[in-house]
């Protein structure tokens, strides 16, 4: 195991961490998260040795081997193909084989009388053991195996290192992490440079992980899908959760609801106590009186509300009135040299629509946003924007077109709209520009900062049609979500590439995936579209473009018949829409009595929850808390079951008024 004992790191006055403390055991799925800025990289360079800290501070096993996985790509050796730079990850391994191929060739010419034979013996018996642990003899499979799951193909094993993008070398980091099977593997970001279909296969790897893990990531799918417990860096402390991150985030809520009734009543408490030392301070015989609360007040264990970033919201500018099309795409196709991108691919996105490109790493995804946007041009095809449609556009280097003379204020400032100052530092809050930070030249900021300064800049940009590449790269979860909150309250059109399945997931309505140079589009969202493709891959069904019954003809189905069995048909019709509405009815019934209940018991323990006596008592405490989380949870699921039944009646009632 490795163990953190009151860990504390000061810069100025600033406390990064303060008397921070916890176990990483064997077996453990940790998600660190907190918001950019509170250390959680530099707290896994401490547990994975790279930063050192005093003796004793963070301690070890003896055996435990640690993979730590940065987010920027390392040195890579020079004159290394692909498949041996994987193939260093057995470097012991291989070694140790070398060895035990010298030990039998030595056994081959020896004596069969010499004393040194036990000894030789005993070495061979160790070493063969030491391979057979090491599972050398799968080496050449399993590294095949990670690499192509990771997205390369074989015919990627034999080209130079030296040839890989950035992304594709932290793909290969990845990928000797996962073959070196380190007892702890501690891994910052590893899905920034991943597409879906090979972070889905990393969840599927890393779910059968024999050692321990600790994940950095703002990607709420991928920690929701692998850890059970989340670990979160706030104000200089480290707060231990059971759960992945929705569970974290449930219980936070009932913590900082306890928390913030506590400090309401704290503060209630030391106004009341200042009160009488401002009214007394000056009567003798009240001094002692004075100096005594002042003392206690001087005692007093200060509570500290945590910093709330959903506290800032904003909301983007209304979409200008366009024609019922946003854009038409016709036979679109575009090659680079002798490599096809795409070819012949056409689609259309209507007024209002939200879609997500997807497709693994090299498909085209950012050409056709760039395509779409104007800033390069096809070889081909046609690209149509509906009547009085505007673009905006946020690409992944938007950042080098800012002008670094500028200060982040006079960057937004440049927008040719009316807007009032607290809009702007409003916006900027949410992506983290705050106080005087607005007043930074842009020259002085850090790559994460420029592009979250493009992106407010590109939110605040008046437009009907968002197009937008990775907008999340660089934003910690809690400005994720004010984005995502934004662009689902958005009434113009959205196209948007990501791989952060959560981001994207809540917002769009349908996806399009780009494949071998063709385009598929599919409805719903990209969950749907997983299940969608999975299940095609699993029955061998080509992709196509999905298609539903529409809805209206089926309103429609009526027997076309005159006078008496015209009307008998509509009377069976009706009679056969009353046999269907009334199980709904009555289901509708049971379901508000439920709710009623519950709403009821849900209010009274909020009552209880708030009352800062309850924190004193933590079995108590943690009762409520779990009953509040349970009738919290059946709420949700009685809201959605009465919404999908009375959506079911209305629909009923719909086609029987259509009929009539």
């Amino acid at each position: 195991m490795i163990t953190i004992n009151n860990l504390t790191l000061q810069f100025g006055d600033k406390h990064l961490f303060k008397e921070v403390s916890g176990r990483i055991n064997t077996q453990d799925r940790i998600g660190l998260i907190g918001v950019n800025g509170t250390g959680k990289s530099t707290l896994m360079k401490m547990v994975a040795g790279i930063i050192e800290t005093d003796y004793g501070v963070i301690v070890r096993a003896k055996r435990a081997t640690i993979g730590y996985l940065p987010q920027e790509v390392s040195v890579i050796p020079e004159g290394r193909t692909l498949y041996e730079e994987a193939e260093s990850s057995f470097a012991d391994a291989l070694s140790l084989q070398q060895e035990l191929e010298e030990i039998n060739h030595a056994l081959s010419l020896i004596d069969p009388s010499s004393p040194d034979i036990p000894e030789l013996l005993q070495a061979q018996g160790e070493i063969q053991h030491q391979l057979d642990q090491s599972d050398i003899f799968r080496m050449k499979s399993k590294i095949e195996k990670i690499l192509v799951g990771l997205g390369f193909k074989e015919s990627d094993f034999n080209k130079d290192c030296q040839t890989f993008s950035g992304g594709w070398l932290m793909r290969l980091m990845l990928a000797k992490h996962l073959l070196a099977l380190p007892s702890f593997l501690l891994l910052d970001e590893p899905t920034n440079h991943l597409d879906i279909e090979s972070l889905t296969w990393l969840e599927e790897f890393l779910k059968t992980y024999q050692g321990a893990l600790v994940i950095i990531s703002h990607d709420r799918t991928f920690l929701d899908n692998i850890t059970t417990s989340t670990w979160e860096l706030s104000l200089g402390k480290l707060t231990i959760y059971k759960g992945n991150y929705s569970k974290y985030i449930a219980e936070k809520e009932i913590r900082m609801e306890v928390q913030r009734a506590a400090y309401d009543n704290q503060q209630a408490r030391i106004q009341q106590t200042m009160r009488f030392v401002t009214r007394f301070r000056a009567k003798s015989t009240k001094s002692s009186q004075v100096q005594s609360r002042l003392k206690q007040l001087s005692k007093l264990d200060r509570i500290e509300l945590e910093d709330s970033e959903m506290a800032v919201s904003f909301r983007f500018p209304p979409a200008a009135p366009s024609g019922r099309l946003a854009v038409v795409v016709e036979h679109l196709t575009k090659s680079y040299e002798d490599k096809m991108v795409f070819n012949n691919m056409t689609f259309e996105l209507q007024r209002g629509d939200k879609l997500a490109v997807v497709g693994v790493n090299g498909a085209g995804k950012s050409t056709l946003v760039k395509i779409l946007a104007g800033l390069i041009k096809p070889d081909s095809g046609q690209i149509k924007l509906g009547h009085n449609v505007e673009i905006s556009y946020f690409g992944q280097h938007q950042a080098q077109d800012l002008s670094p003379k500028l200060t982040v204020l006079e960057t937004m400032n440049q927008i040719e709209i009316e807007q009032t100052i607290t809009k702007v530092r409003s916006l900027l809050g949410a992506f983290l520009f705050r106080g005087d930070e607005v007043d930074k030249k842009v020259q002085v900021l850090s790559g994460g900062e420029k592009s979250r300064l493009a992106l407010a800049k590109m939110i605040a940009t008046p437009a009907n049609l968002l197009i937008m590449d990775e907008p999340t790269n660089h934003l910690d979860m809690m400005s994720q979500e004010i984005l995502q909150e934004a662009m689902k309250q958005y009434d113009g059109s959205i196209i948007v590439v990501s791989h952060n399945r959560y981001f994207v997931d809540r917002l769009v309505n349908k996806v399009l995936e780009i494949k071998n140079g063709r385009a598929t589009m599919y409805e719903g969202n990209v969950t749907e579209y997983l299940a969608k493709t999975q299940s095609q891959r699993q029955s061998g069904e080509p992709g196509r473009k999905e298609t539903t019954l529409n809805e209206t003809a089926q309103k429609n189905i009526v027997v076309k018949a005159r006078g008496k069995e015209a009307r008998q048909a509509q009377a069976m019709q009706r009679q056969k829409v009353s046999k269907e509405l009334a199980p709904l009815k009555k289901k509708v019934q049971v379901t508000e009595k439920e709710i009623e209940l519950l709403e009821s018991s849900k209010s009274e323990l909020e009552l209880a929850l708030a009352d800062p006596q309850l924190y004193n008592d933590q079995e108590a405490f943690s009762e409520k808390s779990n009953d509040y989380s349970r009738v919290d949870q059946k709420l949700k699921r009685l809201y959605a079951d009465w919404e999908q039944t009375q959506a079911e009646i209305e629909k009923i009632e719909a086609t029987m008024e259509n009929d009539g």
